[in-house]
């Protein structure tokens, strides 16, 4: 990759250190960076672990390889070498916040020398006009590292607002799940978002948790029951979820020791009738005092509420990270000399 002098980008980015490990050149104001105050569900945590340092690492090196190609040529040619300026992102829209470590880390792969100042944390609600991150550093890189670093903290704060919505309109009553249905390569990160959001993590991949959906039902061409025998011996203590799409799979899973069966495209009416019946089919088996169940499908705003009250232990959305709109933030930016 060709270099182009002044950019910022003072070495390849392929050659960067590719961890987290030394100590980032953030501090925290006295007005903000602290948890918000108020989550409607009560015992999670508003501002979560922070995602893998080596996930977030390798999204901001592909997302800067792909915007930088062989050098921002306009700020190059624009802005004079040695200019100091001062970038500070701002809330245009009300939300709640996520990715402001992500933010800043385009920041300060750009420029290493940079001072990044959090006025928030992640999971805090905001309003609009607020100040959430400013940076102060090589203009050059400022500006090159714009884009991405605003891709970044819109796209995981619309989906920590959706979460945050969805957790309010269920009121406590029910846990709230994302889904797969995330960005290709960017799982961890939107996982993560969800979490600041109030919400919880379904399974992370097809490794950590069994999932029998209607496919996996129709291809073996076996009964329920006989299939949560096979991924009990074949995956003896892994957690299993079986899908039924009406009574009579989902009073099969039951019997046959799943311990969440999903309840897929019902109608709360219907799931309310169903989900004492599931429950008394647990009894006496595997998953008997343990089993979950959960509502999945045609799950929107119009309709969580009266999921939430018919009976269910917990409901998963994946409109949590396919299709949350993104947050209205801007990054203002002014030569400090």
């Amino acid at each position: 990759m060709r270099e182009w002098p002044g950019t910022g980008c003072r070495r390849r980015l392929d050659s960067l250190p590719r961890t987290m490990d030394a100590p980032l050149n953030h501090r925290t104001d006295s007005h903000g960076g602290g948890p918000p105050q108020g989550d409607p569900r009560g015992g999670v945590d508003p501002c979560p672990p922070p995602p893998p340092a080596g996930a977030v690492e390798e999204a901001v090196h592909r997302a800067l390889e792909e915007d930088l190609g062989e050098g921002d040529v306009t700020s190059a040619a624009c802005v004079h070498s040695g200019v100091v300026a001062r970038a500070v992102l701002v809330a245009r829209a009300a939300g709640r916040v996520a990715g402001l470590g992500v933010f800043s880390r385009v920041f300060e792969i750009c420029d290493p020398d940079c001072e990044v100042t959090l006025h928030a944390a992640d999971g805090a609600q905001v309003g609009v006009g607020e100040r959430l991150v400013t940076v102060v550093g090589d203009a050059r890189a400022l500006l090159t590292a714009e884009r991405s670093a605003l891709n970044f903290v819109q796209r995981l704060s619309g989906i920590a607002t959706r979460s945050a919505r969805a957790v309010e309109l269920c009121a406590g009553r029910v846990r709230v799940l994302d889904t797969r249905k995330t960005t290709p390569g960017l799982r961890a990160l939107e996982k993560y978002a969800v979490r600041c959001g109030g919400a919880e993590n379904h399974r992370f991949g097809l490794h950590d948790e069994v999932m029998v959906k209607d496919n996996h039902i129709d291809l073996a061409r076996k009964p329920i029951e006989e299939l949560c025998a096979d991924v009990r011996r074949f995956a003896p203590g892994v957690r299993m979820t079986v899908e039924a799409r009406d009574e009579a799979e989902a009073l099969a899973a039951a019997r046959g020791g799943a311990d969440v069966v999903m309840l897929d495209n019902m109608d709360p009416a219907t799931m309310a009738e169903l989900c004492p019946r599931v429950r008394a089919a647990a009894e006496g088996g595997e998953a008997a005092g343990r089993l979950e169940i959960e509502a999945s499908g045609g799950v929107d705003e119009a309709t969580l509420e009266a999921i939430a009250a018919c009976g269910v232990d917990r409901v998963s959305i994946g409109a949590l990270t396919h299709s949350a709109p993104a947050l209205d933030l801007a990054v203002e930016l002014e030569a400090t000399e």
